[in-house]
Protein backbone atom coordinates (compact mmCIF):
# COMPACT_ATOMS: atom_id res chain seq x y z
CA UNK A 1 0.00 0.00 0.00
CA UNK A 2 2.13 3.00 -1.64
CA UNK A 3 0.93 6.32 -0.59
CA UNK A 4 -1.57 8.37 -3.11
CA UNK A 5 0.22 11.42 -2.42
CA UNK A 6 3.56 13.21 -1.56
CA UNK A 7 4.88 14.65 1.39
CA UNK A 8 7.11 17.24 2.00
CA UNK A 9 7.23 16.47 5.58
CA UNK A 10 9.58 13.14 4.95
CA UNK A 11 12.20 15.53 4.63
CA UNK A 12 11.14 17.42 7.53
CA UNK A 13 13.06 17.14 10.34
CA UNK A 14 12.77 17.36 14.33
CA UNK A 15 9.76 16.77 16.77
CA UNK A 16 7.36 17.73 14.30
CA UNK A 17 9.12 15.95 11.25
CA UNK A 18 8.92 13.04 13.81
CA UNK A 19 5.95 12.81 14.82
CA UNK A 20 4.27 12.81 11.40
CA UNK A 21 6.88 9.82 10.30
CA UNK A 22 5.34 8.09 12.64
CA UNK A 23 1.82 8.57 12.43
CA UNK A 24 2.12 7.64 8.60
CA UNK A 25 4.20 4.14 9.55
CA UNK A 26 0.97 3.91 11.97
CA UNK A 27 -1.68 4.90 10.15
CA UNK A 28 0.08 2.12 7.45
CA UNK A 29 -0.17 -0.62 9.70
CA UNK A 30 -2.90 0.15 10.39
CA UNK A 31 -4.39 -0.02 6.98
CA UNK A 32 -2.52 -3.80 6.82
CA UNK A 33 -4.35 -4.76 10.26
CA UNK A 34 -7.64 -3.38 8.22
CA UNK A 35 -6.77 -5.36 5.30
CA UNK A 36 -6.32 -8.79 7.56
CA UNK A 37 -9.76 -8.06 9.00
CA UNK A 38 -11.65 -7.77 6.04
CA UNK A 39 -9.92 -10.81 4.33
CA UNK A 40 -11.26 -12.42 7.87
CA UNK A 41 -14.32 -11.23 7.66
CA UNK A 42 -14.68 -12.34 3.89
CA UNK A 43 -13.63 -15.56 4.62
CA UNK A 44 -15.91 -16.43 7.32
CA UNK A 45 -18.78 -15.45 4.78
CA UNK A 46 -17.30 -17.92 2.73
CA UNK A 47 -17.26 -20.30 5.12
CA UNK A 48 -20.82 -19.60 6.22
CA UNK A 49 -22.13 -20.38 2.84
CA UNK A 50 -20.86 -23.35 2.31
CA UNK A 51 -21.97 -24.63 5.89
CA UNK A 52 -25.46 -23.67 5.74
CA UNK A 53 -25.80 -23.52 1.85
CA UNK A 54 -23.64 -27.28 1.39
CA UNK A 55 -24.40 -29.09 4.30
CA UNK A 56 -27.20 -28.01 5.37
CA UNK A 57 -26.04 -27.22 8.92
CA UNK A 58 -27.26 -23.62 11.10
CA UNK A 59 -24.78 -20.86 11.78
CA UNK A 60 -24.67 -18.98 14.89
CA UNK A 61 -21.88 -16.82 14.78
CA UNK A 62 -20.39 -15.96 11.46
CA UNK A 63 -22.86 -12.99 10.82
CA UNK A 64 -21.76 -11.71 13.81
CA UNK A 65 -18.20 -11.54 13.61
CA UNK A 66 -18.23 -10.38 10.15
CA UNK A 67 -20.35 -7.27 10.81
CA UNK A 68 -17.59 -6.49 13.69
CA UNK A 69 -14.72 -7.65 11.44
CA UNK A 70 -15.41 -5.63 8.68
CA UNK A 71 -16.59 -2.61 10.30
CA UNK A 72 -13.66 -2.71 12.34
CA UNK A 73 -11.63 -2.76 8.95
CA UNK A 74 -13.40 0.08 8.03
CA UNK A 75 -12.57 2.36 11.20
CA UNK A 76 -8.99 0.95 11.55
CA UNK A 77 -8.17 1.91 7.77
CA UNK A 78 -9.67 5.45 8.09
CA UNK A 79 -6.51 6.69 9.32
CA UNK A 80 -4.14 5.19 6.11
CA UNK A 81 -7.15 7.09 3.63
CA UNK A 82 -6.92 10.55 5.32
CA UNK A 83 -2.82 10.40 5.03
CA UNK A 84 -3.28 9.21 1.59
CA UNK A 85 -6.13 12.09 0.49
CA UNK A 86 -8.25 9.26 -0.26
CA UNK A 87 -11.55 10.35 1.27
CA UNK A 88 -14.07 11.97 -0.89
CA UNK A 89 -13.64 16.00 -0.84
CA UNK A 90 -15.46 18.27 -2.77
CA UNK A 91 -13.01 20.82 -3.32
CA UNK A 92 -14.72 23.15 -6.02
CA UNK A 93 -14.47 26.39 -3.86
CA UNK A 94 -10.66 25.92 -2.62
CA UNK A 95 -9.53 24.98 -6.00
CA UNK A 96 -11.16 27.94 -7.53
CA UNK A 97 -10.34 30.19 -4.94
CA UNK A 98 -6.46 28.82 -5.06
CA UNK A 99 -3.79 30.56 -2.84
CA UNK A 100 -4.38 31.48 0.84
CA UNK A 101 -7.52 31.42 1.08
CA UNK A 102 -7.63 27.31 0.12
CA UNK A 103 -5.10 26.97 2.44
CA UNK A 104 -7.21 28.69 5.35
CA UNK A 105 -10.31 26.80 4.44
CA UNK A 106 -8.46 23.36 4.11
CA UNK A 107 -7.15 24.43 7.53
CA UNK A 108 -10.85 25.44 9.06
CA UNK A 109 -12.15 21.91 7.49
CA UNK A 110 -8.85 19.81 9.31
CA UNK A 111 -9.63 21.52 12.50
CA UNK A 112 -13.36 20.66 12.03
CA UNK A 113 -12.50 17.03 11.44
CA UNK A 114 -9.76 16.95 14.06
CA UNK A 115 -12.73 18.21 16.45
CA UNK A 116 -14.65 15.86 15.56
CA UNK A 117 -12.64 12.32 15.24
CA UNK A 118 -11.25 13.33 18.71
CA UNK A 119 -15.34 13.86 20.29
CA UNK A 120 -15.89 10.25 18.24
CA UNK A 121 -12.27 8.94 20.37
CA UNK A 122 -13.21 10.29 23.74
CA UNK A 123 -16.87 8.95 23.48
CA UNK A 124 -15.17 6.04 22.32
CA UNK A 125 -13.05 4.95 24.43
CA UNK A 126 -15.68 5.71 27.61
CA UNK A 127 -18.04 3.21 25.47
CA UNK A 128 -15.60 0.30 25.05
CA UNK A 129 -14.53 0.72 29.06
CA UNK A 130 -18.10 0.80 30.18
CA UNK A 131 -18.63 -2.84 27.95
CA UNK A 132 -15.73 -4.22 29.66
CA UNK A 133 -16.68 -3.04 33.31
CA UNK A 134 -20.17 -3.97 33.32
CA UNK A 135 -19.71 -7.52 31.39
CA UNK A 136 -22.08 -6.53 28.38
CA UNK A 137 -22.67 -8.84 25.86
CA UNK A 138 -24.41 -8.76 22.14
CA UNK A 139 -27.43 -10.27 23.51
CA UNK A 140 -27.23 -12.83 20.30
CA UNK A 141 -27.16 -16.42 20.48
CA UNK A 142 -23.35 -16.61 20.17
CA UNK A 143 -23.12 -13.91 22.80
CA UNK A 144 -19.35 -12.72 22.93
CA UNK A 145 -18.07 -9.70 24.76
CA UNK A 146 -18.93 -6.69 23.47
CA UNK A 147 -16.29 -4.47 24.21
CA UNK A 148 -13.24 -6.14 21.42
CA UNK A 149 -15.78 -5.45 18.84
CA UNK A 150 -16.27 -2.16 20.16
CA UNK A 151 -12.22 -1.32 20.66
CA UNK A 152 -11.73 -1.12 16.96
CA UNK A 153 -13.52 1.81 17.17
CA UNK A 154 -11.87 3.34 20.10
CA UNK A 155 -8.77 2.90 18.36
CA UNK A 156 -9.55 3.71 15.25
CA UNK A 157 -11.03 7.03 15.81
CA UNK A 158 -8.10 7.60 18.10
CA UNK A 159 -5.71 7.16 15.27
CA UNK A 160 -7.25 9.15 12.66
CA UNK A 161 -7.41 12.11 15.14
CA UNK A 162 -3.63 11.67 15.71
CA UNK A 163 -3.30 11.32 12.03
CA UNK A 164 -5.23 14.55 11.35
CA UNK A 165 -2.84 16.40 13.46
CA UNK A 166 -0.10 14.95 11.61
CA UNK A 167 -1.85 16.41 8.56
CA UNK A 168 -2.14 19.52 9.54
CA UNK A 169 1.58 19.65 11.06
CA UNK A 170 2.20 18.57 7.06
CA UNK A 171 0.76 21.97 6.26
CA UNK A 172 -0.91 20.70 2.94
CA UNK A 173 -3.99 21.41 4.43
Amino acid sequence: MAPATTHNALTRGGIIGGYIRVMDKLSRLSAYLACAMFITGVLVICQMVFIRYLLGMSTSWQTEFTIFSVTAAMLMGSPYVLMTGGHVAITIVPDALGGITRTIMRLIASLFGLGFCAALAYASWVYVFEALHGEWTTGSVWNPPLWPALLPMAVGATLLSLQYVAEILRGEN
